[in-house]
């Protein structure tokens, strides 16, 4: 792996497998920057939209005519960065987040939470990409525990992030998300858990 450009790891994760709990542990243990909500921060500056807005259409999609309607009522002339009358459509998030990732990446080494960075930077050559999955029961254990909700709540949530996920990540990068050739390293977390999942990746970076 060369090492002339900082270290990047980006996580592609099913809700509830772990993704932000391992991610925070990686960037604790490696000394990098964590790259999570920020990502939403940062690219609803760049768009001078709220971050509510952004949020949003975070990991999400639109219908072509909504975006449509949205989009063509927003475009500026030139670039100018005055409060827009609109809120972003999510082709608008995708960008903004694609360049702010990009702009974490190029700037200091960096733990990436989802947003497609596994396409986004697959040209950085010391990307190590992860994707992290688990079985229903586990997902929706930890889902359940975070958010004090009811199994068939979690149950709920869960199916519907990985329509979203799934959708948005078809729709922006043109592969499927749990395809294994465009990883570096899958786990699922169900098996070994979070924190030895936590370790599996600091083993394999030692590797790589």
């Amino acid at each position: 792996m060369k090492q002339k450009e900082h270290l990047v790891i980006t996580i592609s994760r099913e809700l509830g497998s772990g993704g932000a709990y391992i991610g925070q542990q990686l960037a604790q243990k490696l000394n990098m920057y964590y790259a999570d909500h920020e990502i939403i921060t940062k690219a609803a500056e760049q768009l001078s939209a709220f971050v509510e807005d952004v949020e949003s259409q975070d990991e999400k999609t639109e219908t072509f005519w909504k975006s449509f309607w949205l989009y063509s009522g927003a475009s500026p002339d030139a670039y100018i960065p005055t409060p827009r009358k609109f809120a972003p459509t999510s082709f608008d998030v995708f960008n903004a987040e694609a360049n702010v990732i990009k702009r974490f990446a190029k700037d200091r080494p960096s733990v990436i939470i989802g947003r497609c960075g596994f396409h986004v930077l697959r040209d950085h050559p010391n990307c190590v990409r992860i994707f992290l999955h688990g079985d229903a029961d586990f997902r929706a254990k930890r889902i359940q525990e975070q958010y004090h909700i009811s199994k068939a709540e979690a149950e709920k949530m869960i199916a519907q992030s990985d329509k979203e996920r799934t959708h948005y990540i078809s729709t922006f990068t043109g592969k499927k998300w749990s395809d294994a050739k465009q990883y570096d390293l899958c786990i699922d977390t169900s098996k070994i858990g979070v924190d030895k999942s936590a370790d599996l990746i600091l083993k394999y970076l030692t590797l790589a």
